[in-house]
């Protein structure tokens, strides 16, 4: 968990403006349990920002519960490498083979969940990675989503409608990626 604390702690110096990043670095104070989803208060969450080959495209998720386009990802379920929980949800949720990730986390995002059933409203501490995709692009719908599509990243940015989360990453893509 240091590793990821100092992640963080980097995180926050390179984003000083996004000011959730010091709730990460508290929540993760608690201990492993906050890697669980018995943890009703919140928990930690791995994403991937999946990009094509080329750079120019992501690959996101009509999620079937919150019907939002969003990027893929999923719960820990007790995986305190969040960074291998972005691969294998990447992995799961696409269908591709061939993925990569990036070892450092590219985005925070903590946001709350609509109580639904049994589960309670809570918070995901979404910890967010680049994955990149290889050569086969040809991706695989599963029962987590109504659809998948590759977006334009450019068009994401551009997009005053995009989700603001998806915009912020969007954004950040395009200023350290070559054009």
């Amino acid at each position: 968990m240091s590793e990821l604390l100092a992640q963080f702690q980097h995180y926050r110096q390179q984003w000083p403006d996004e000011h959730d990043t010091t709730h990460f670095e508290a929540f993760l104070e608690e201990g492993p349990r906050v890697f669980l989803r018995a943890a009703l208060e919140g928990h930690f969450t791995g994403s991937a920002w999946l990009v094509s080959a080329d750079g120019e495209r992501v690959l996101l998720t009509h999620h079937r519960k919150l019907q939002r386009w969003l990027q893929l990802g999923g719960h820990a379920d007790g995986d305190m490498e969040l960074s291998r929980v972005a691969l294998r949800e990447a992995e799961e949720e696409s269908g591709l083979t061939g993925l990569s990730v990036d070892a450092e986390p590219f985005d925070l995002d903590r946001h709350r969940i609509p109580a639904r059933g049994h589960e309670p409203e809570h918070w995901h501490y979404d910890v967010r990675y680049v994955v990149r995709a290889g050569s086969n692009e040809a991706f695989e719908i599963n029962e987590e989503s109504l659809a998948l599509a590759w977006r334009s990243i450019r068009e994401i940015a551009d997009d005053p409608g995009s989700d603001a989360s998806l915009r912020r990453m969007a954004v950040k893509w395009l200023r350290r990626s070559p054009r």
